[in-house]
């Protein structure tokens, strides 16, 4: 199975998404560098508030460096060029938000985020994002619930950290 990709969905939804939270969202020609991209292409770039893809970019990328944006302080978000940082909790949010996210893209979900992580090759101490989330992850959420970036009824707020 290969993973879904930018092409593979209507870009108007990937927009209205990101924009929620102030993101734009930037398509790169094919075949061109992605400015932003941490680990290169066709990987998602990030750079201030434009996530920046291709049509080859995974979807999961672009939710990746979307949910960074979403969980990094302002000072970093302020700064924000190619390398989104943060330590080990955050990165744990980021996985865990961008899993929940995955649900407000139609045609998406958190099943289909699930196995392109597996496919793409995220690694997870339990062996799959699936049973990562639904076992290992209370510290994750928590850690959403603390910054108010989910609700209760893990719903996102729809707001950035502050």
């Amino acid at each position: 199975m290969s993973v879904l990709l930018c092409q593979d969905m209507p870009g108007r939804h990937l927009q209205e998404l990101v924009g929620r939270y102030g993101l734009t969202l930037e398509w790169v020609a094919d075949h061109q560098p992605i400015p932003g991209s941490h680990f290169g292409d066709p990987e998602a770039g990030i750079i201030g508030n434009r996530l920046l893809v291709r049509g080859d970019t995974p979807i999961h990328s672009a939710f990746h460096e979307t949910c960074h944006y979403i969980c990094m302080d302002q000072q970093r978000r302020s700064n924000l060029h190619t390398d989104a940082g943060g330590g080990y909790d955050e990165e744990n949010g980021v996985c865990y938000l961008q899993i929940l996210l995955a649900d407000h893209l139609p045609g998406f979900g958190r099943k289909r985020m699930f196995a392109d992580m597996d496919e793409w090759g995220y690694s997870f101490r339990l062996g799959s994002a699936s049973a990562w989330f639904h076992e290992d992850a209370e510290d994750a959420r928590q850690w959403l619930l603390t910054y108010n970036l989910i609700d209760e009824q893990e719903q996102p707020t729809w707001t950035l950290r502050q």
